[in-house]
């Protein structure tokens, strides 16, 4: 039987949390996926509500991870205070 939610399948899609940066305000944008290349796409088509404004933007950073669960989780910590003194420590942003 195909993946689906609840059988015990396991997905092989990669998964990935990616920070945008805007050229027109220098501002980032933090967001998952599990098809990267598409949702940018998507972004600087004007498709994005909260970015809309922003455009162009480009592919400042990215991690891949296996689960969704996983991306997500790092979104929010992103998104956190803690999260943003890691990004900066790193020097990401």
């Amino acid at each position: 039987m195909a993946g689906g939610a609840g059988n015990g399948a396991v997905s092989n899609k990669m998964h990935y949390v990616y920070i945008l940066k805007s050229e027109f305000d220098g501002g980032y944008y933090y967001g998952s996926t599990s098809d990267l290349n598409k949702r940018i796409r998507e972004h600087n088509a004007g498709q994005v509500k909260s970015t809309k404004s922003r455009r162009p933007l480009r592919l400042h950073y990215h991690e891949e991870y296996a689960a969704k669960g996983e991306a997500l989780n790092r979104e929010r910590y992103f998104k956190n205070r803690s999260g943003y003194k890691w990004l900066k420590r790193q020097a990401i942003i």
